[in-house]
């Protein structure tokens, strides 16, 4: 499966606004990780963060580095240290490491804030939505359940072989690899891909 050309295509379509193929990201495996804590590395930033807050967690955690510097390249920071509360579904570096490092640049450049602003937005749901209230939405949804983000579009969960599977309106699909990471103002679950909001 060609899954780095595709992820690739995916974030240029993000930044040119073109349609996209779709793409599923490989399941984790069966033994689930547990729940990672918050970490205490010091955040980088010009303004002060709750640690304790999704956008603090976020900021510290090592392997979401990628997803922190998308956040202060859109400058949503302060945005993601409002009460919320949210819930943050964040892709981890390996997820943006499959767009290539060219592309993760463009995406980081000042004339493509807005466009990396609208999907990291995607990445978030108002609330706070743990694991199991995403499963039981699903399970009384008869196998799926749709959330409406804060870009303003939606993403389908259903569950595949027990794990939370995220789909995109293109068929772009991630998985929870680390769910329920507490945070003040809200949860954040570490996903394995990228979904992208719909074009147009």
């Amino acid at each position: 499966m060609k899954t780095s050309t595709f992820l690739k295509a995916v974030a240029i379509s993000a930044l040119l606004a073109t349609p996209v193929a779709a793409q599923v990201a490989e399941p984790p495996e069966a033994a689930t990780a547990a729940p990672a804590a918050p970490a205490e590395a010091q955040v980088e930033t010009a303004v002060a963060v709750d640690p304790t807050s999704v956008i603090g967690n976020v900021l510290a955690t090592p392997e979401l580095s990628t997803l922190a510097q998308a956040v202060k390249a859109a400058e949503l920071v302060d945005d993601l240290s409002q009460p919320g509360p949210f819930t943050v579904f964040a892709p981890n570096n390996d997820a943006f490491a499959r767009l290539g490092t060219t592309t993760v640049q463009q995406l980081m450049q000042p004339n493509a804030k807005a466009q990396l602003s609208g999907l990291v937005n995607y990445f978030v749901v108002p609330g706070r939505l743990t694991q199991a209230d995403v499963v039981a939405a699903i399970e009384a949804g008869g196998g799926k359940a749709e959330v409406k983000t804060v870009q303003g579009s939606t993403l389908t969960a259903t569950l595949d072989a027990g794990i939370v599977k995220l789909t995109d309106s293109q068929g772009n699909a991630t998985y929870i690899t680390k769910p329920d990471v507490q945070a003040s103002n809200g949860v954040v679950h570490v996903v394995n891909g990228i979904v992208v909001p719909a074009q147009g």
